[in-house]
């Protein structure tokens, strides 16, 4: 037993307070000093130096030539289990880079992680417009085409939560009135696709499908993202579509 579990009850907080130190990281944040770690955890820097030691040694955070902390390679390899992420990816990819040599736009892949998205593989179009998703990356369901998806086949109180709670907005298009929403998510059930029109950027449109398994519950979302303007969405869905339905053929009842 470790000196943490020696004490009663102090396994969970111990936990938590690792959970919380990891959760520090980001994509702004991808390596921290001692002192920054403790400052963004909100945590004392004698707790921290003391955690520290041990998520080197096991392999969690990695320490550089300067002395500042990053995600080691131990939580990579956990994070390549997670069915929804690896297992997924590399049956869609294949299919998504067709449809990203065909259109020679943005294809992204996401899931659903309670109230938000996140993607797990996205490729680059040439010349393609600019987007503000990455691959592990989280985002709001409202405004992209992957998360319109998702929300629209989510439980019922999972949309009641996103609906009841704070919608973001990005631009002046951004749609954030829970009764539209909810006519625009009718709208993805009956039609099979979404439509997100300069609701993330100003120069973009993204058009989204879903992905099935096998008893034909949604698990992921597609999407085509294209400069707005270069093409309506109605002539774009075909094609997003029917990728989508490919990687759920693919999946073969051994996605998630």
């Amino acid at each position: 037993m470790t000196r943490h579990g020696r004490q009663s009850g102090s396994t969970g907080p111990v936990v938590r307070r690792a959970l919380h130190l990891l959760d520090a990281f980001g994509p702004q944040r991808p390596s921290m000093t001692l002192s920054e770690l403790a400052r963004h955890a909100d945590l004392p820097l004698s707790t921290v130096h003391r955690m520290l030691r041990e998520l080197v040694a096991w392999g969690a955070l990695e320490r550089d030539e300067d002395g500042a902390y990053r995600v080691g390679l131990r939580i990579w390899e956990l994070g390549s289990l997670a069915p929804r992420g690896p297992g997924l990816r590399e049956r869609a990819l294949p299919l998504m880079e067709d449809l990203s040599q065909v259109t020679r736009e943005n294809v992204q892949l996401a899931v659903r992680e309670g109230t938000e998205v996140v993607f797990v593989e996205r490729i680059a179009g040439t010349g393609a417009v600019p987007v503000r998703t990455r691959v592990g990356g989280r985002f709001a369901m409202t405004s992209t085409g992957v998360g319109l998806v998702l929300l629209a086949h989510a439980p019922t109180d999972v949309q009641e939560e996103v609906l009841g709670g704070h919608i973001p907005e990005f631009t002046e298009r951004t749609v954030i009135d829970p009764e539209e929403l909810r006519r625009m998510l009718a709208h993805v059930r009956t039609s099979g696709f979404s439509i997100s029109d300069r609701q993330v950027t100003t120069d973009a449109l993204s058009v989204g499908a879903p992905v099935h398994d096998q008893r034909g519950q949604v698990i992921a979302a597609l999407s085509l993202v294209v400069r707005h303007g270069s093409a309506s969405p109605h002539s774009l869905s075909p094609l997003v579509r029917t990728s989508a339905r490919a990687i759920s053929r693919a999946l073969d009842g051994t996605g998630p």
